[in-house]
This record gives structure tokens, C-alpha cells and sequence, in this order.
């Protein structure tokens, strides 16, 4: 049986390890934030909880980047990319479902870290890691429920017998009768007009406190994507008569006073953008229907020169970290 450091870690361990640790730093000062400010006594404790949880990651993290004498990432930290004193910009509820949905995606990357992880210290965190946050989304969706915030994705009738797909045009969606959609289909578009909803709330609180005009029309731009997106999502699942939530852009304040900096922002947002080209693409495979899938690949066009565009703010400003990667052995070699 392996143990602790006595082989190297692996590409995909370190990346997965690295990834993590940005991603930590960066939710640890959104964190820190909301609890500055939260005011509901049902909502702090899992802020507390969440912020605890996230600080021990971190820590875990750092050992193992000092066990194999790697660098410990920039990320993000308090002192430089938020202001914890910093007026409200969301309401206790934004602060919920911020919870409910970085839980969920989180726990997603978790599994994929775990998958690719084989020495048992890294194997060890991520499996941690997972079970501590499946307890906490459970905690989450509780609270939802109990306040009535919780929204649920469509009910479907119960079927009188097992059926079996006769036609061809079970397949089709551009021409004559559509037929209705599947319960694979409801459940992603569903799931990506939540995210996109969710995202409108998020860039709208952004943009009120970017400090350079650049970032504020990168970010104001993205809010018009998102909006866009929530309306085919929405408009599909409309056909087929299935209700569409609303939007919960009365979760933001009109403050805009400091409280994130532009690279967290514009990291979070473009972060937001690549999560969502992997969802887009496991949606368009299980969506059996032609022109939902042609939705999802138009759509992916449009939010991957999004992210370019976010990408190229960042690297403009020196933000952008390089992840790890293969060394360039052409360059070794001319030295």
C-alpha cells in the first residue's frame, strides 16, 4: 500500500491540488465577507461552518505542497481582494443560495479530484473533502426548504406503462411536431437556467463595485449574456408548459462602495464560464432533441470568447497565475 510522499505526485494530482487551492483562497475571502455582514441567525452558523471548512482545506493543501517543496500558489487573500467592513451588496438569501450553489460544484470537482487521485495523502483529502460536503449541501437545502427559498426543477406525470421509442423524429426538433422533452433534458435546462439566474444576481453585484471601467464593462457584458441564456432556457421549458423561476436580481444592494477587487471578480467570473462549457457539454450529450443541442453548441461559442476576453483582461493586469505544466523542451534544449 502507498504511503504519504514516497512517490511523486502526478499531473493530474497536482493540478487538481493546485486548482483547489485557488479556488479555496479565492471562496475564503468571499466567506469572510458575507459573514461581515450576514444578519440572518439560521444562515451564519453554516457561514461559519462553510468558512471553517474552507480555512482546513487550505491548511491540508499546504502541507502537501510543503511535503513535495512545491510553491504554495498566489490566489487570493483577505488583506488584498476584498474588504470585510465593506457595505452589504447581497441579501442573507444571495448569501443561501451562494452556499447551495458553490456546494454543488464544488462537490462535482471533488469527485473528478478524487477519480484521478492515486496516492493515498491526496486520495485522502479529496475523499475528505467529500464527505464533509455532502453532510453541509444537506444542511444547506434544509435551510432552503425550511424558508421556503428552495426551488425545485419540474415535476413529471407518472406513466401508465414502459414505453419504447418507435420513430425516428424522437431525434428531430427543427421541423414539424416537436415532440415534448425528456426528463434528461428538463433536468440541465432546469439546472442551467438556475446557474445563469444565479450568475445575472452575482455580476450585477460585481459590476456595482468594479474600479476600472474595463472590468465594469467586461462584467455588465456578461450579466446581458447570462439574461440571454435564461431566456431559451426558459423559452424551451415554456413550450412544454413547465414553470420557470425567477431571477433573483433583487438579492443585490445598490451599494457600490469597495468590496471585491477586479481580479477576483473577473477570476470568478471567468471560472464561472469554464464551469459552465463542461455543464453545456454534458448537457448537449444528454439531450436526445437536435435543436437543444444546437442551442448548447451556439451558446458555448458565445460564452468561450467571453472567457477569452476575461482571460486577456488578465493577463493584461498580471493576474493570471500559471497553473503547473510540461516544461518546454525546446526551450531547455537552445540553453
Amino acid at each position: 500500500m502507498e504511503k504519504g510522499n514516497q512517490v511523486r505526485l502526478t499531473s493530474a494530482e497536482i493540478t487538481a491540488l493546485w486548482a483547489a487551492y485557488v479556488n479555496d483562497s479565492a471562496i475564503l475571502c468571499k466567506f469572510q465577507y458575507f459573514l461581515s455582514n450576514v444578519e440572518d441567525k439560521e444562515i451564519k452558523p453554516l457561514l461559519q461552518k462553510a468558512l471553517e471548512i474552507t480555512k482546513g482545506n487550505l491548511r491540508t493543501l499546504i502541507e502537501i505542497f510543503n511535503k513535495e517543496s512545491y510553491p504554495i500558489p498566489y490566489g487570493f487573500n483577505v488583506n488584498e481582494d476584498v474588504d470585510v467592513n465593506s457595505p452589504r451588496l447581497y441579501s442573507d438569501s444571495y448569501f443561501l443560495y451562494y452556499l447551495h450553489q458553490s456546494s454543488q460544484i464544488a462537490l462535482q470537482g471533488y469527485c473528478t479530484n478524487l477519480s484521478v487521485s492515486v496516492r493515498a495523502d491526496v486520495y485522502s483529502h479529496f475523499n475528505e473533502c467529500i464527505f464533509q460536503l455532502t453532510s453541509f449541501l444537506r444542511e444547506v437545502k434544509e435551510l432552503l426548504l425550511s424558508k421556503g427559498l428552495y426551488i425545485r426543477s419540474p415535476y413529471l406525470p407518472i406513466p401508465q406503462d414502459i414505453n419504447f421509442v418507435k420513430k425516428q423524429n424522437f431525434l428531430k426538433g427543427f421541423f414539424g411536431e416537436r415532440r415534448p422533452l425528456v426528463g434528461t433534458e428538463i433536468t440541465n435546462l432546469y439546472l442551467n437556467y438556475q446557474r445563469n439566474a444565479f450568475g445575472v444576481t452575482t455580476l450585477l453585484g460585481f459590476c456595482q463595485v468594479a474600479q476600472s471601467k474595463e472590468v465594469a464593462k467586461f462584467l455588465v457584458r456578461g450579466v446581458g449574456i447570462a439574461k440571454k441564456q435564461c431566456e431559451i432556457f426558459g423559452s424551451i421549458l415554456k413550450e412544454d408548459n413547465l414553470p420557470v423561476s425567477d431571477a433573483w436580481a433583487t438579492d443585490v444592494t445598490t451599494s457600490t462602495t469597495f468590496t471585491f477587487s477586479d481580479k477576483l471578480t473577473v477570476f470568478y467570473t471567468t471560472s464561472l464560464i469554464a464551469l459552465s462549457i463542461g455543464f453545456y457539454g454534458n448537457s448537449m450529450a444528454m439531450s436526445p432533441r437536435k435543436d437543444i443541442g444546437l442551442h448548447y453548441t451556439r451558446l458555448t461559442s458565445e460564452i468561450a470568447l467571453y472567457a477569452e476576453d476575461g482571460a486577456n483582461i488578465m493577463i493584461k493586469n498580471g493576474w493570471l497565475e500559471q497553473p503547473p505544466m510540461a516544461p518546454d523542451r525546446d526551450d531547455l534544449l537552445k540553453n
